[in-house]
């Protein structure tokens, strides 16, 4: 199946590699031009760094291979300004925005975290998402479709971490189920869709560094990625270490089409069964 979002501008948030470089590509190849936001600057509390221009070139030229356009913004979605001035530079180049994919997140995993680390990753992780929508609303017609990035994290009665920052990530994977349910119904009546994706491990930048690793291996010093995805799978019911980029996309794309015109208000869980451990 091809062209199920053709015509239609998408903007995707945290888009310069990772996730949100997938649902880019995705989102092109079926037909959708791009608005793509990063933040492009690291973080002190994280332990990975973060995406660079590169990354962002990277997904721009990834986007004009499949024949679509692409606008690349390099702004913080903890800057409601600077969100609401993303938006009006995608107006601008499109003329309109009919899809929006509020992806961009982080996770600070590693030991005795300051709590700027609380700070840094509820202000991206929900704080951002919020401004994303709260920016777009406006511009949004009927048929326009939202979709949220949470995490299994959402439904794991401990969260991931007790620091600062593991619990910051908890908790505003867990909030975002509640803005789905409040806000889609809000938007129902003008024909407007929220839903959202919670993805287990996923194989990008955020799962594959060391203090994710030693998380998953705290008997090791200095674990390696082999030594971690022998305890990967411990979160999912289908015996796999992590789903890929590519696994949540193809649900993006069900999401931001026609295809799931009467899909409003829910999460979708792309977690290999993880939720049923939960």
């Amino acid at each position: 199946m091809t062209g199920r979002v053709t015509g239609k501008v998408a903007l995707i948030t945290g888009a310069a590699r990772g996730q949100g470089r997938s649902h880019a590509v995705h989102l092109a190849r079926e037909g959708a031009d791009i608005i793509a936001v990063d933040y492009l600057t690291s973080f002190d509390t994280i332990a990975y760094p973060m995406a660079s221009a590169e990354d962002m070139r990277q997904t721009a030229k990834e986007v004009e291979a499949l024949g679509r356009r692409i606008l690349t913004i390099q702004a913080d979605v903890r800057d409601e300004a600077a969100m609401r001035q993303a938006v009006a530079d995608g107006i601008a180049e499109f003329g309109k925005i009919d899809i929006v994919v509020a992806n961009a997140g982080i996770c600070a995993m590693e030991k005795n975290q300051p709590l700027q680390a609380w700070v840094d990753v509820s202000g991206v992780n929900f704080g951002g998402v919020l401004n994303t929508l709260n920016a777009a609303i406006p511009h949004l017609g009927a048929g326009a479709s939202m979709v949220v990035i949470g995490s299994l994290a959402a439904l794991l009665p401990d969260g991931v971490s007790p620091e600062p920052g593991g619990k910051a990530y908890s908790w505003a994977k867990r909030s975002l189920v509640s803005l789905v349910k409040d806000l889609g119904l809000v938007l129902a009546p003008h024909s407007i869709r929220l839903n959202g994706v919670h993805p287990t491990n996923c194989n990008t930048e955020m799962l594959q560094h060391e203090a994710m690793y030693r998380s998953f291996r705290p008997d090791l010093e200095h674990p390696t990625r082999e030594d971690a995805t022998e305890a990967f799978p411990v979160l999912q019911a289908i015996p796999v270490p992590w789903v890929e980029p590519s696994d949540i996309s193809q649900v993006i794309v069900f999401l931001a089409s026609d295809e799931s015109r009467y899909v409003t208000g829910q999460f979708i869980n792309c977690d290999a069964g993880g939720h049923l451990k939960s």
